[in-house]
């Protein structure tokens, strides 16, 4: 059996859990005046702060790992923290450590505390992350050669994966396709060349031969990983359960129906549409309920019936900018579209008309991101044709989404357009969390400003 080539990266993240540590005695000792009382302080704040860790997996974050799932770690991390500081707060305060007389910390001073000791962490967090990239992409190290065995759809984005993503840190070195492979051939280029990951195709490559590969790879300490044969519009987020002794398979994790996550996400749309209903629209209302109406004929509000949340009927609110036309729930919106007022093109353009949405977030039919809700005709088109079109009523939908971010709004053109709309809302409803959906807000204000190419 081949000993396993060691790295330099196994060293990261025990150096990071120990200039963490130094960070947080070295916080809260200076507040004492490294005086011998910070002392059992700081040793139970670091206790904590590993437990806090573990709990939250704070370190585990790999070369694979987005920047957003970095922050929300983070977030945790801080939030966590912070309570825990005050709990520790409470117990010395009330033991002969301290008296009431003298208090440890005030509340202003914990969460300074706290949110210094976040703030320094984080930041050499993410200069080790970006440094490694860097050293990925420049130098060429720090970087895991691998294979794939067998073909099809999913071996071809891993593959391009690989190939585009450098500061991912993988060299694709070989590809052995799913006709005719030769066990004896794959396992002695594996030892040949060092080959540390390997990557088998489970929908092309027959399990006899996946079986001999995998125990081959363990016992020469390579590591197997498995690529699923899905389709090419959905990325399914298999979550593993015991019931007893007996191994189960969820399809997927929607993080939103846990009470806290849904309680998080429901506070902060109440909170930002208020924000954006008294501060914004209170005085743009007036004022463009004026220009429309002296624009064209109709009502200021135009309102449509959609699908929402488990796939509910609700009133969807926007400001109009259409003249009255028969085709209102029955057409899109098309480039150049002679429906489209004057006002009604800017109003499209920088997506202002969609901002009465946000009463429909005030009463709970929506959420401020979320899968856009389409008009009723084309749900039951689409629900009968694209598959998994449905998992996107799993959530209430949203005046902004991660497909809008990424370009698929507006006139669906061709079912590409359709196909990638679907693939981003369900990788949303799977992956979802709170900095994500900050994340999506900000790339959408920032899109908005630009004014988006298929907003007309």
């Amino acid at each position: 059996m081949k000993k396993k080539k060691g790295r330099f990266s196994r060293f990261i993240r025990p150096i990071l859990s120990l200039y963490d540590l130094v960070i947080v005695n070295l916080v809260i000792l200076y507040h004492f005046n490294f005086e011998n009382k910070g002392l059992y302080f700081s040793i139970l704040a670091s206790l904590a702060w590993m437990v806090i860790s573990a709990s939250t997996n704070f370190y585990k974050i790999y070369r694979f790992t987005p920047e957003i799932k970095i922050f929300t770690l983070i977030f945790k991390q801080y939030f966590v923290f912070t309570l825990v500081l005050f709990a520790l707060i409470g117990f010395f305060e009330s033991t002969e450590f301290l008296t009431p007389a003298h208090p440890l910390f005030s509340a202003n001073q914990t969460i300074i505390i706290s949110t210094l000791v976040i703030g320094i962490v984080a930041s050499f967090k993410f200069v080790v992350y970006y440094l490694l990239l860097k050293f990925r992409v420049v130098f060429g190290g720090n970087y895991r050669k691998t294979i794939i065995i067998g073909s099809g759809l999913q071996a071809e984005n891993l593959q391009e994966y690989f190939n585009t993503k450098k500061e991912a840190g993988f060299k694709l070195k070989k590809i052995f396709e799913s006709k005719n492979l030769n066990l004896s051939t794959i396992c002695s280029y594996i030892l040949e060349e060092s080959i540390d990951e390997v990557y088998c195709c489970l929908s092309t490559v027959d399990p006899q031969i996946i079986n001999e590969i995998t125990n081959f790879s363990e016992s020469n300490l390579k590591e197997v990983k498995y690529i699923p044969s899905y389709g090419k519009i959905y990325s399914k987020k298999l979550s593993y359960q015991n019931y007893g002794l007996i191994p189960v398979l969820s399809l997927r994790t929607i993080h939103l129906e846990d009470n806290f996550n849904s309680f998080i996400k429901r506070t902060f749309d109440i909170l930002f549409s208020t924000l954006v209903l008294v501060l914004l629209l209170s005085w743009l209302i007036p004022l463009l309920a004026i220009v429309i109406k002296i624009n064209s004929k109709g009502p200021v509000f135009f309102k449509q019936k959609r699908n929402g949340y488990n796939f509910k009927e609700f009133w969807c609110y926007k400001f109009r900018s259409m003249k009255l036309n028969k085709e209102a729930n029955t057409s899109q919106a098309t480039k150049n579209d002679y429906r489209v007022t004057g006002i009604g093109k800017y109003l499209r353009k920088y997506s202002i008309d969609e901002l009465p949405q946000f009463f429909n977030v005030l009463v709970g039919d929506m959420s401020v991101v979320g899968p856009r809700p389409h008009m009723l005709k084309e749900n039951e088109k689409y629900k009968s044709t694209i598959d998994k079109f449905m998992v996107r009523h799993y959530v209430k939908p949203g005046i902004t989404g991660l497909a809008q971010t990424k370009g698929f709004r507006g006139e669906i053109e061709t079912n590409h357009d359709i196909v990638n709309r679907i693939k981003y809302d369900i990788y949303y409803i799977e992956n979802w969390s709170f900095m994500l959906d900050l994340k999506i807000i900000i790339e959408t204000v920032i899109n908005v400003i630009r004014g988006e190419k298929k907003a007309y």
